[in-house]
């Protein structure tokens, strides 16, 4: 949006300059090769009246005169006498008297007027006058104006024309005057629209802060934070739709927030009775010598634990939402070992083997919340044992994922999982049809999700080398803290 803004503020901006600009050059060009074009007319003008009055000292006087406006000026002058063929005393024959403007001159009075291009012009500008014998056209005024030299131009029919005089004009000058006058006003634009450009961006920057403001607002509410909300800025129609977002917000963050506290309170006040129901279902097993009631105690003993394992998740679940408390640095590597210092016991009974590989001393401290690490680890080898084989090896892997963060690996080799339970195993009381399926709650790797996401890392599943299910884990390190990692 603020690129499009800029490009409409600069075409705008274009659009005026070569309104008031191009005329005004146009102006200028036109105004140029018309004052050239009458000054080298009456250049000529001035020539055929001297040439016409007949004298020798008039003669010389042409003859100077020519010299001077080759030397000072671009130009050249050239005369023909009333034949067309023969020269005009003191100046020489032209290179081509047989030229149609020099017939045009002789034959017709005409005065001619070539700039060598329909465009603006050509290399030289070529200017041929006829000259008449008329003795008293300088004898009266010798400083005549403009108007009097047009005036002895158009003489009356009885006048004879004894010759022509043409003057070359050379036009270099002009196209250097020309490229000025068009570079100038070019450079002058692109200044122009430079200042626009940056002007715009300026404004457009201006302009879209509140819109810029909502969509950060959007993202950080659209990522789980519902704490998120959008200053009130702007023009009335942004104010106006912040606050109806953050009225929303506010209201959606009130609800999820009784929603967790719900759940949080139901899950905490059905430990108490799930653990009475249990500790009684104990006694009666103790108390009873039929194998068919012992039978039925014991499935309802295993609902019972199943229960409470649901229960306690939820709980966790509710409290990881809740963000209570800010991650902190921890040595990983420590970390997973004293976990797997408890975890061993029970793979030894089984006969199943956790392997710790990967660096020891060149991991950097990750950023976790308090106990929300060995939640996860302990949530991770509990489903990794459980479809672990006998004598199998389950192997946990430490290593740096790159400068900003840290990879924790679970490996085993149980059944592994497909593409689509894969894609659903993060869901909340979803169950495969695996082992973990049938005895598990369906919220451990949910848990998983939610406590490494809070820590701003990410948790992904795919195939272990070999068959099996690898659980990648990954965390910031102390070092990358303002960084949030994506799944």
């Amino acid at each position: 949006m603020i690129r499009r803004l800029i490009v409409s503020y600069v075409l705008l901006v274009a659009v005026a300059l070569a309104a008031f600009t191009v005329p005004v050059a146009f102006t200028l060009t036109a105004q140029l090769r018309g004052d050239t074009e009458e000054s080298v007319r009456r250049e000529a003008t001035t020539m055929a009246l001297l040439l016409g009055d007949g004298d020798e000292p008039a003669r010389q006087a042409l003859a100077r005169m020519a010299g001077a406006y080759a030397d000072e000026t671009p130009g050249t002058v050239e005369v023909v006498a009333a034949d067309g063929r023969s020269a005009m005393p003191p100046l020489p024959l032209p290179s081509h008297p047989d030229d149609p403007a020099f017939g045009a001159a002789l034959a017709h009075g005409r005065t001619t007027v070539d700039w060598g291009s329909r465009l603006v012009w050509g290399p030289e500008l070529v200017v041929t006058v006829p000259v008449y014998a008329r003795r008293e056209a300088l004898g009266e005024d010798d400083d005549g104006d403009d108007e009097e030299a047009e005036t002895v131009a158009a003489p009356a029919p009885a006048d004879r024309i004894v010759g022509a005089v043409r003057v070359r004009y050379e036009t270099a000058d002009l196209s250097d005057r020309l490229w000025r006058i068009w570079g100038f006003r070019a450079i002058l634009a692109i200044g122009v629209l430079a200042v626009a450009a940056g002007l715009g961006a300026i404004v457009a920057r201006l302009l879209t802060r509140p819109l810029r403001q909502l969509n950060d607002m959007a993202s950080r509410f659209g990522d789980g934070d519902l704490t998120a909300r959008s200053p009130v800025t702007g023009p009335q129609e942004t104010q106006t739709l912040a606050r109806t977002l953050n009225q929303g917000a506010e209201r959606l963050d009130t609800l999820v927030a009784s929603q967790r506290i719900f759940v949080a309170d139901a899950s905490h006040q059905l430990r108490t009775p799930l653990t009475a129901l249990r500790l009684s279902l104990d006694n009666i097993a103790d108390g009873v010598d039929d194998g068919f009631v012992r039978e039925d105690v014991d499935q309802a003993t295993a609902e019972v634990v199943r229960m409470s394992r649901l229960v306690s998740g939820l709980l966790v679940l509710a409290r990881a939402e809740a963000k209570v408390s800010a991650p902190e640095p921890l040595a990983l590597r420590e970390l997973v070992e004293e976990r797997l210092k408890v975890w061993r016991p029970a793979a030894d009974e089984r006969g199943v083997t956790i392997l710790l590989t990967g660096e020891a001393d060149d991991l950097p401290p990750v950023l976790v919340g308090p106990g929300n690490l060995d939640q996860v680890l302990d949530n991770v080898l509990s489903n990794a044992l459980e479809v672990s084989p006998d004598g199998g090896t389950i192997t946990v892997r430490v290593e740096t994922g790159g400068p900003e963060e840290a990879v924790l690996e679970v490996l085993d080799e149980g059944p592994g999982m497909s593409a689509a339970e894969q894609a659903r195993a993060f869901d909340r009381f979803w169950r495969g049809q695996g082992l973990t399926g049938r005895s598990g709650s369906g919220l451990g790797l949910a848990i998983v999700k939610q406590l490494v996401t809070d820590d701003g890392g990410g948790v992904a599943l795919r195939d272990a080398p070999g068959g099996g299910l690898c659980v990648r884990i990954r965390l910031r390190t102390a070092a990358d803290a303002p960084r949030w990692i994506t799944p």
